[in-house]
């Protein structure tokens, strides 16, 4: 009576190795069904209104990877608290690529020092694709001021101490920190005048109601050209292409010296490697196209391009340098 279990035994057996040879035979199959990134629209959130400089960026970028893809890319302008508010929502979204920030300074660096309670983190909440473009800023004085050079500039600030201001367009940005930055370097005692924006700094710096500022290239160059104000320095490590005459505060005697502000894109935490070196490679190929470099240069960005390792690399060390400024002007955003 028990002799039929053999035959079914084996027949079971069988059955079994050819579903597990079948299911062998269509694994690759099922790999290779899954589609080639990008195959839907990809958006790129701006963390500021439209209009400035990152918007600006963001659509350049995203019309060379449209052309380059063949996928729509959607720039979606996110903005509110310095930046913060658009960084976080790319924070939070899927790790799968289709979802990236046009990140800067102070919402992919300050920001982790500036705000105590910071709903990400700068380093770990995301994947750096590239660096894209960065700028200097400009140590700027109304003529007034009896100087002429960045020497000049700190003999008078050592001689008056809290005798000069210097106005930014507000607590926490980088035309801020940057004088705080200075004021440590250099150790002089400046007063920092906010304002809500550049426009009535700008102001108030040519009808002399401050004495200097740490001023983006664009915003001042028309002044610096026209005569109304007079560039001392520039705060990167070369010397920038639209002031070639104006030295950098490093070659001024303040050794070390740079504070940059620069734009990157960014994908969230846990994007697959691959995709992110796809994603920087395609960048890099956009940055350095002559019409988009040439757009930029203009406006005065460098226009840069890296690899993943080394805005990661870049960020870290932009975290570590940035804290100790944040905790010495005691600047808050909460």
């Amino acid at each position: 009576m028990n002799r039929p279990s053999f035959p079914l035994r084996r027949r079971a057996g069988l059955a079994l190795v050819a579903a597990l040879a079948a299911g062998a035979l269509l694994a690759p199959a099922l790999g290779q069904a899954q589609p080639a990134y990008p195959s839907k629209p990809i958006h790129i959130v701006v963390p500021f209104p439209p209009g400035g400089s990152t918007d600006v960026l963001a659509r350049r970028i995203g019309d060379k990877l449209a052309s380059a893809w063949g996928q729509p890319v959607v720039v979606d302008n996110r903005a509110g608290a310095g930046g913060t508010v658009g960084a976080d929502y790319v924070a939070k979204s899927a790790p799968d690529g289709y979802t990236l920030l046009m990140g800067v300074t102070g919402s992919n660096a300050i920001a982790q020092a500036l705000y105590a309670k910071l709903p990400y983190d700068v380093v770990k909440d995301f994947a750096p694709v590239s660096m894209v473009v960065s700028a200097p800023l400009v140590l700027a004085v109304n003529p007034d001021v009896k100087v002429r050079t960045a020497q000049e500039f700190l003999a008078l600030a050592k001689s008056k101490p809290g005798g000069l201001s210097y106005g930014s367009a507000g607590n926490g940005t980088s035309m801020h920190l940057t004088g705080e930055m200075y004021k440590q370097a250099a150790g002089v005692s400046m007063v920092h005048i906010p304002y809500r924006g550049s426009a009535g700094m700008l102001t108030d710096l040519m009808s002399g109601q401050i004495q200097a500022t740490f001023g983006d290239v664009l915003v001042l160059m028309p002044q610096i050209q026209a005569g109304k104000l007079r560039a001392l320095a520039v705060t990167s490590k070369t010397r920038h292409p639209m002031l070639p005459d104006v030295p950098t505060l490093d070659e001024a005697g303040l050794k070390g010296f740079e504070a940059l502000s620069w734009q990157g894109l960014f994908a969230p935490a846990g994007t697959p490697p691959e995709v992110v070196e796809k994603l920087s490679a395609e960048v890099n190929k956009a940055v350095r196209s002559p019409d988009v470099r040439e757009y930029f240069a203009s406006r005065g960005f460098i226009v840069e391009g890296t690899t993943p390792a080394a805005f990661k690399a870049l960020i870290e060390a932009e975290v570590k340098k940035w804290t100790p400024i944040v905790k010495y002007s005691g600047a808050r955003a909460d």
